[in-house]
């Protein structure tokens, strides 16, 4: 291992730099900085109860979900836009 991927391992993971959420589906939106670049990346979950009562997470959504996904999209869409411009609320 280089001392760069050795670095890169011993970084705490960085947060998320904006969480949105419709019901109990999250997005939560990332930045990643590489020289002088910034990228802007979305991930999705959908937070459900198991049959024991315990709370879980997943990745994949039903039918009546695909609505609410496709709305938290356009906000983090909204929200990229938004950061990429300098606009902070």
């Amino acid at each position: 291992m280089t001392n760069t991927t050795l670095e890169k391992a011993s970084e705490a993971p960085k947060p998320p730099i904006s969480k949105l959420r419709i019901g109990l589906i999250n997005a939560n939106v990332w930045q990643r900085t590489t020289g002088e670049d910034t990228f802007y990346s979305v991930s999705f979950e959908r937070r459900y109860r198991d049959s024991d009562g315990n709370w879980q997470s997943t990745h994949s959504y039903n039918v009546d979900d695909l609505l609410i996904l496709a709305k938290l999209a356009d906000k983090a869409h909204t929200e990229i836009t938004n950061l990429r411009a300098g606009i902070t609320e």
